[in-house]
């Protein structure tokens, strides 16, 4: 018997028209989008199906991709098809606390929605970067940076590709410094903040009083948090660590081992694009990774796992 994750991809996955074929031919998915409306205020089929500038502003994003990903895990989970553990990439993570059955789809998308304004509003547009190091080791990256003030790790994101953030110009020197030491690439990443860094300790502590009116229900099943890459089985563990998460390491690739370990064989992503999916294929090629982005995949996947 096959044992199954779904993973949710995070900000930079984001793409007009994500889950319109989902909206238009399933009244499940529908009814998550049109909650998400009442529970924010503006319309989140226009947000995420017509084009605009809003989608790639953090504070849309995060609501719009969380509201994605629920709908698409109602529909699949409409099928048969359920997750025994679950895992998010940073927002993906609310995703993954729904799936897990910690949050209700109101509280995710609520949440998410003010994390995505606590964590834009904590560091001035300009102050803060991000770049993706290419072919070098993690232990050598955080050798290279231990002496460079304000820039840290943020994302692990698989062998070959880690993700450093903090002040810009740290991050420069960073990039410079990476460089010389023998990586392949430091790509600059076109974001708007410093995400999963110490300048948004503050975002986090806000988070942690917006989460303070907020349920969390026991989990139906284990889901792997991103600043450990250990799977959480007591909701008394939840909120301390979304707290956390704001400013810490996302520790992907030790969550999708711990998986591996765990007797996991197939990896459902959910949500628009394959970035995990390309993780995870520098991660363990011998794996199966299935993609859920167009409601056309969902009797691909279904088919899938039936045969596994």
């Amino acid at each position: 018997m096959s044992k199954i994750a779904f993973i949710y991809p995070g900000q930079g996955s984001q793409v007009c028209g994500m889950g319109q074929d989902f909206y238009e031919q399933s009244e499940t998915a529908k009814a998550v989008f049109d909650e998400a409306t009442e529970v924010l205020g503006f319309s989140m089929p226009e947000l995420c199906f017509e084009k605009n500038d809003r989608l790639d502003i953090t504070e849309y994003t995060q609501a719009a991709m969380v509201t994605t990903g629920i709908a698409m895990t109602k529909v699949l989970e409409e099928r048969g098809v359920k997750p025994d553990v679950t895992a998010g990439l940073s927002l993906g993570e609310y995703c993954a606390l729904f799936a897990a059955g910690a949050l209700t789809e109101a509280d995710a998308i609520a949440t998410v929605r003010q994390r995505g304004i606590l964590m834009q509003e904590e560091v001035p547009a300009g102050k803060g970067g991000m770049a993706a190091i290419l072919a070098m080791d993690a232990t050598a990256i955080e050798a290279v940076i231990a002496d460079i003030e304000n820039v840290g790790i943020a994302n692990y994101n698989c062998p070959g590709q880690i993700v450093i953030s903090g002040e810009k110009e740290a991050v420069d020197t960073a990039c410079v410094k990476l460089k010389e030491a023998g990586a392949k690439r430091a790509i600059p990443l076109n974001v708007s903040g410093p995400f999963h860094s110490k300048l948004l300790v503050g975002a986090g502590e806000k988070l942690g009083e917006a989460l303070e009116k907020v349920e969390i229900r026991p989990l139906r099943i284990p889901y792997a948090a991103n600043v450990t890459g250990e799977y959480v089985t007591d909701s008394a563990e939840i909120k301390p660590l979304l707290v956390k998460q704001v400013s810490s390491s996302v520790r992907w690739e030790q969550s999708m081992r711990l998986m591996l370990a765990d007797g996991v064989d197939t990896f459902i992503e959910i949500g628009p694009g394959k970035t995990l999916a390309g993780f995870m294929k520098k991660i363990d090629r011998s794996v199966k990774v299935l993609n859920i982005e167009k409601y056309s995949d969902v009797d691909q996947v279904v088919e899938a796992v039936k045969s596994c």
